[in-house]
């Protein structure tokens, strides 16, 4: 499985942005997948994650209300809709899909394939 992240940017304080995460291969549909992003200087850490069918879904304290993780098995891919963006979520973002675990995790051991992760930097 291969994973591509795209969608990242430079926008302000209180902006949006979507992220989206495109695999490869037949069956995305029964992988978890995760959204994890990593600050300078700082120990990567989970985002968002969401099981096989798109039904539940699981989000870092400091993003709740703020995010959303979705997917479209259709389209073998995940998204990451990011709302009122603050300067703290400025990091690089990664997808990663969990081949044993339909259900989604927060913890980046559980998954198998990463993506390349996308650059989002929020200026103040």
């Amino acid at each position: 499985v291969q994973l591509q992240a795209s969608g990242g940017g430079l926008v302000q304080a209180g902006g949006s942005l979507r992220l989206s995460c495109a695999a490869s291969g037949r069956t995305f549909s029964n992988y978890g997948m995760g959204w994890f992003r990593q600050a300078p200087g700082k120990e990567r850490e989970f985002v968002a994650a969401i099981n096989w069918n798109g039904r539940s879904t699981y989000y870092a304290d400091s993003v709740k209300g703020r995010f959303t993780i979705s997917r479209d098995n259709a389209k073998n891919t995940v998204y990451l809709q990011m709302n009122s963006l603050k300067p703290e979520d400025t990091a690089v973002y990664y997808c990663a899909a969990d081949r044993w675990g339909p259900l989604g995790t927060q913890s980046a051991g559980e998954y198998d394939y990463w993506g390349q992760g996308t650059l989002v930097t929020v200026s103040s």
